[in-house]
């Protein structure tokens, strides 16, 4: 916006400057010389506008069409916008006329030409200059949709580091250690290539930025570049989606879509850095940020509880409204004092069904008197937490498992 501005400006005080030279020097003399006349022998005036009034138009013109030229992504709609703006000007023109008041419109119609080829030439040559950066920063890391509303100034194009509030996904193969023991050096390169193809493929989709996608996973940052405030909720979202896609796969397809695998997610909301990297060969860009360190952990940590998508606290507190999902455990964060409460989610609130919250409910107060251990009554309410595929529900097993023994020791010893 203030480049914007700068260059509106300066585009509109040197054509404002050129036109009223060339008309108060007589330069235009012998183009407005014509009209006066043709004027003149058709009935003449009684008035004209007088200098100071083609002065004021000539300005206003020139800064006008300059500021709406630059700040448009379309100079084609724009330059319809002049030719309108043109045709007005000969309107005007006309209806002086009827009023016996000569107006000579030339040096406003050559205004509004200039202005508009000057900052078309210079949206021309910025947006060459935007479209290299934009390519080198961002291909292959946002979908070609994206790259292109990048170039077109629909979405920022930073050449300082700033901060973005985001949300990092961390995708990872499941089994994918099991997976390398299991399988030839070729066979897991191949199963592993197909899986970091198409998770990247969905997440450039939904409109990620990939920080990394190589053999320890994919890395999306999601509120980046666009800053768009729903990034965790997007997030969200696009992971249950995943995980989805994932089961569909192994039922329907043998496994063919996505590989011989499953999928592991870790999600984390926060503050990240963003910074084009200024030396080097190529320009690229340094994204640095808690939140990453944190979804690998929590990425990590599904294998622990036999879950599929894990997220912190504050991707929880910015989703809770759009995202059924059940706590788990307690995490230490980057700083070995810190403590992060990570949950699991499992549905779209708009798609949980009533016994669905439930059981959820079932289950959020069975980790809470588990941690006050109260081990009988957090028993039971695991227990009634149960759904039609419980023994396939791994949290919730690890949970029965942890308190078997604690509640029939407790049932056992004698009261008193």
């Amino acid at each position: 916006m203030k480049r914007s501005l700068v260059a509106t400006l300066i585009i509109g005080f040197l054509v404002a400057g050129i036109i009223g030279a060339l008309h108060a020097s007589g330069l235009l003399l012998h183009l407005e010389r014509p009209i006066a006349e043709f004027i003149s022998h058709h009935g003449g005036t009684t008035k004209s506008v007088g200098d100071k009034w083609q002065y004021l138009f000539v300005a206003l013109l020139s800064f006008g069409v300059a500021g709406l030229t630059l700040t448009s992504s379309r100079c084609g709609r724009v330059g319809w916008l002049v030719l309108a703006l043109l045709i007005e000007l000969l309107v005007f023109f006309w209806i002086c006329l009827l009023y016996r008041v000569f107006f000579q419109p030339l040096p406003s119609i050559f205004a509004v030409v200039l202005a508009f080829i000057a900052a078309e030439r210079s949206v021309a040559i910025a947006t060459r200059s935007r479209s290299g950066l934009a390519k080198s920063f961002f291909a292959g890391r946002l979908s070609k949709e994206q790259v292109d509303r990048v170039i077109a100034g629909e979405l920022p194009l930073e050449t300082e580091a700033r901060t973005y509030e985001a949300t990092v996904v961390v995708c990872d193969i499941a089994n994918k250690y099991d997976l390398a023991e299991d399988s030839n050096p070729a066979a897991f390169a191949e199963t592993t290539e197909k899986f970091i193809r198409r998770t990247t493929e969905l997440f450039l989709e939904a409109g990620g930025y990939i920080e990394a996608a190589d053999g320890e996973g994919v890395v999306a940052i999601f509120g980046f570049p666009d800053g768009n405030a729903g990034h965790a909720d997007k997030a969200v979202r696009v992971t249950l989606g995943l995980v989805q896609a994932f089961h569909d796969s192994r039922q329907q397809n043998n496994g063919e879509l996505f590989g011989n695998c499953d999928v592991h997610l870790g999600i984390s909301s926060g503050t990240m850095i963003v910074a084009p990297l200024k030396d080097g060969q190529r320009p690229g860009l340094l994204t640095s940020g808690e939140p990453v360190e944190l979804a690998r952990r929590f990425c990590v940590a599904n294998r622990f509880y036999g879950s599929r998508i894990l997220i912190g606290p504050r991707t929880f507190e910015l989703t809770s409204k759009a995202i059924v999902a059940r706590p788990i455990d307690f995490l230490s964060g980057v700083n070995s004092q810190e403590r992060h409460e990570i949950y699991e989610p499992l549905w779209l609130a708009a798609d949980a069904k009533p016994e669905h919250l439930a059981r959820r409910d079932f289950f959020w107060n069975g980790v809470m008197l588990y941690r006050e251990k109260r081990w009988v009554e957090a028993y039971t309410e695991f227990q009634k937490a149960r759904g039609p595929d419980a023994e396939n529900d791994t949290p919730l097993q690890l949970y029965l498992r942890r308190l078997e023994p604690l509640a029939l020791h407790l049932a056992e010893t004698p009261s008193g």
